[in-house]
């Protein structure tokens, strides 16, 4: 069974390696670093002057939003403030850029009750929102997004950002530098196959950079279900088991990392981040799951592959992110509820 192409290798050699070859690279890019970090500058003073408008939404909102391209666990967190919300009765609308459908979906599937807008105008968005009933907006992917007004902008960083290195776009993975958490009301540091104590210590040098609380939270997979069937599965029952491990994401290394802490001898199968699963596609998958044991997929995968799987053809198991708070919980829900405590039902 042949491994598919993986489009992120190109850019995990130019992001982590130290090698001679991703050096040089790195400074052939150099340039191009320079200009997105002069350009982001310079747009940030345009804001910070009042040269550039910043428009009002017509909601409450929360901004989600990391510094780095792609990876972080921004998704998975805006999905728990949205339930956050509606667990406190309020109807949360969460608006996204527009790219990739597979994010509303598992939004959707995550938060049932969630207004879910996909549109690059955020504005458009809430109004739309608003008129399905929206009380209170998340914005993913947002933290950049300086032309909107949010009440609360949360910031998150990686744990294993460590491991790239701390060149701008194109050289590195970096939107914007440290510098920019200064605008952020919280910060939460997300870990995947970071150590506790790792996240904890990042958490604790960043603290000083932010006017607000600091967090940390667990990303991790302790259980999986039936792509089609739901039903569960203990991570305990891929020990020893040929598992091909299959995503379309931003930090496939983290989902591989999670499938192989299980015991399970894995082979990856990766696409670009967002990739629209073709029928030959499916057709390779499901000679995967006929020829191996298991295949598993991320949730963001499976919302895209759940309505056309064969029947004929074992499921797959979706592995299930759950987020566990580990620092700094009661301080954020505090400033959340905090937005939020004029219109909450009491």
């Amino acid at each position: 069974m042949g491994r598919r192409g993986d489009g992120h290798r190109l850019i995990r050699w130019l992001w982590t390696s130290r090698r001679p070859d991703a050096r040089l690279a790195r400074l052939g890019l150099l340039p191009f670093s320079g200009l997105w970090r002069a350009t982001v500058a310079a747009r940030n003073l345009a804001f910070d002057r009042g040269w550039m408008s910043v428009r009002e939404l017509p909601l409450p909102a929360v901004a989600v939003g990391n510094l780095t391209v792609g990876g972080s666990g921004k998704t998975p967190v805006a999905s728990w403030i949205a339930a956050h919300y509606a667990a406190r009765g309020l109807v949360p609308g969460i608006l996204l850029r527009g790219y990739g459908r597979d994010e509303v979906l598992v939004h959707q599937r995550q938060v049932p009750s969630a207004r879910v807008v996909a549109d690059p105008d955020r504005v458009a968005g809430a109004e739309r929102a608003l008129a399905q009933g929206a009380e209170v907006l998340v914005l993913d992917d947002a933290f950049q997004r300086r032309d909107v007004w949010r009440d609360y902008n949360v910031a998150v960083v990686s744990a294993e950002t460590s491991r790239a290195v701390s060149w701008s776009l194109p050289a590195g993975p970096w939107r914007e530098g440290l510098d920019a958490l200064r605008r952020a009301n919280a910060l939460l540091i997300t870990r995947k196959r970071a150590d506790a104590a790792s996240a904890l210590a990042l958490a604790h040098a960043l603290s000083p950079r932010v006017h607000g609380p600091v967090g940390v939270v667990h990303l991790g997979v302790n259980r999986y279900e039936g792509l089609v069937s739901g039903r569960p599965f203990q991570a305990g029952g891929l020990q020893g088991k040929r598992v091909v491990a299959a995503s379309a994401i931003a930090d496939p290394d983290a989902f591989v990392a999670q499938t192989k802490q299980t015991g399970a001898q894995v082979q990856v199968a990766s696409w670009r981040d967002h990739h629209d699963f073709r029928d030959e596609d499916v057709a390779w998958l499901a000679k995967a799951a006929r020829k191996a044991d298991f295949v598993v997929m991320t949730e963001k995968d499976a919302v895209k592959l759940r309505d056309r799987w064969p029947a004929s053809v074992p499921e797959p198991l979706v592995a299930i992110l759950d987020l566990t708070w580990e620092e700094g919980e009661a301080a954020i829900t505090a400033g959340l509820d905090a937005v939020v405590t004029p219109i909450d039902r009491l």
